[in-house]
């Protein structure tokens, strides 16, 4: 039988490169060879695809089978290169369009959320250059979390504990986008859970994150390597199936499909299960939670990413019975 000519597509244009750099090499390692024939194709940091974009051949037929985008954060983990292999025809790895981008967009994704009677933390959203820090101080009780709306990875994130460290982090916020949310600062303990499936998705064993600084930020998960988790999460059997429930309630309610990590806080005070965010693109890099909550689920890497290649294809067979014309 043919090897499948999977297309790995990483790097990118954001500040999350060299994430997907690590995490495409994880994926091209775990591919079976005798299955599948790796083909990278790198984005720089300015935007140059090689060794080209993705696009049919002249005869019009693609010379791969499947795309696998190892992108993280902008322009390729909101909607942008999924909408590029929609016009291309192409089968990829991952969310949609829909997906993709109000996934991306945490104050989208939160009004989602929120619409689903899913729990969330209290926030504000702002837009660069239209709010005054010393009107906002006195919004929530400190700590406050600052976050660009449309970014990962917790780059340009800030934890706040005064109006003047707030002021900071609302600079440090607008530099990566022009919406920002402000949210309330949760005391408690950090979870996550990953989702797998199309029209059927189910949870993974859920972990724990303990981080070794004020909150998991990008030097506690990539640069450190002094955070701790805990597979599985030290919960309660109740607790558990919750945190996998609200997973795969978050799953649906942006019409994820292919894969998802969602993130939870548990706040100490109330016991309740708050969900932070959810990525259509998790890490798979050596250290990243994905895989491994997979892994402890039964479901080794190489196997993952036969199903995420399997679930590619199947919703791509779907797509192809839809008619877009009388």
């Amino acid at each position: 039988m043919a090897r499948l000519r999977v297309a790995v597509v990483y790097g990118g244009r954001s500040g999350e490169h060299e994430i997907s750099v690590r995490s495409a090499e994880s994926v091209i390692a775990a591919m079976d060879p005798d299955r599948y024939e790796a083909r990278r194709i790198f984005i720089t940091k300015e935007g140059q695809w090689q060794p080209r974009p993705i696009l049919p051949v002249p005869d019009g037929n693609p010379d791969i089978d499947v795309v696998f985008p190892v992108l993280h954060g902008t322009f390729g983990e909101d909607g942008t290169v999924q909408g590029l292999l929609e016009l291309a025809c192409l089968p990829y790895v991952g969310a949609g369009v829909l997906a993709s981008s109000v996934s991306m967009d945490k104050e989208v994704h939160k009004r989602l959320c929120v619409e689903r009677d899913l729990p969330v933390a209290d926030y504000i959203v702002l837009r660069r250059g239209q709010f005054r820090p010393d009107e906002i101080c006195g919004r929530f009780r400190y700590p406050m979390f600052v976050k660009p709306a449309n970014l990962g990875s917790s780059v340009g994130i800030s934890k706040a504990k005064s109006c003047e460290e707030l002021k900071a982090a609302l600079e440090l916020a607008a530099q990566y986008d022009r919406k920002i949310l402000v949210e309330r600062g949760i005391e408690g303990r950090e979870f996550e859970c990953a989702v797998l499936g199309n029209d059927e998705p189910v949870a993974a064993i859920p972990c724990e994150i303990l981080p070794s600084r004020e909150f998991y930020d990008y030097e506690d998960k990539y640069l450190l390597n002094e955070a701790r988790t805990v597979l599985p999460a030290d919960l309660p059997a109740n607790q558990i199936r919750e945190v996998q429930r609200l997973a795969v309630d978050c799953y649906r309610a942006v019409e994820c499909e292919g894969m998802a990590r969602v993130d939870f806080l548990m706040e100490t005070a109330t016991g309740k299960f708050l969900i932070n965010e959810i990525n259509t693109v998790p890490g798979f890099t050596s250290i990243s939670m994905f895989p491994k909550m997979w892994e402890a689920a039964g479901l080794p890497y190489p196997a993952l990413i036969d199903r995420l290649i399997e679930l590619a294809l199947q919703r791509h067979r779907e797509r192809q019975t839809t008619r877009y014309a009388r």
